[in-house]
């Protein structure tokens, strides 16, 4: 079963997205940059929802940190954000992350993007 790594600090947020990928991948969750990073590195999860304002290291920092790992940089990143002003998806891409989608989440792009990268549902 291929996994997804949640980073994202609301309780709420974290659950929501649990609960619509739970039982067709494996789910872990962080809830600061700093741990996101760690269990990235544990875990090298087949994918990454990061929240980009996150606690103790934001998702830009985190993102940057992962993609400049050689044994993490090839795990698709997709930015979950309140960001949406212009010139945000832009900076979110330029950080690392290879896909962008705003909050309040859209569950059918998102579940569209998870499916481009990991190939399965």
């Amino acid at each position: 079963m291929k996994s997804i790594l949640i980073i994202e600090d609301v309780e709420d947020n974290r659950e929501l997205l649990k609960q619509f990928f739970e039982g067709v991948y494996q789910v872990y969750e962080a809830e600061d940059g700093r741990q996101g990073l760690e269990l990235a590195d544990q875990l090298r999860p087949d994918l990454i929802l990061m929240d980009l304002s996150l606690p103790l290291l934001d998702g830009w920092q985190a993102t940057a940190a992962i993609k400049a790992d050689a044994r993490l940089r090839d795990i698709p990143i997709i930015a979950i954000t309140a960001h949406a002003m212009v010139g945000d998806e832009e900076k979110a891409l330029g950080a690392g992350c290879d896909a962008y989608i705003t909050k309040p989440i859209d569950f059918v792009e998102l579940d569209r993007l998870v499916n481009r990268f990991l190939g399965q549902k």
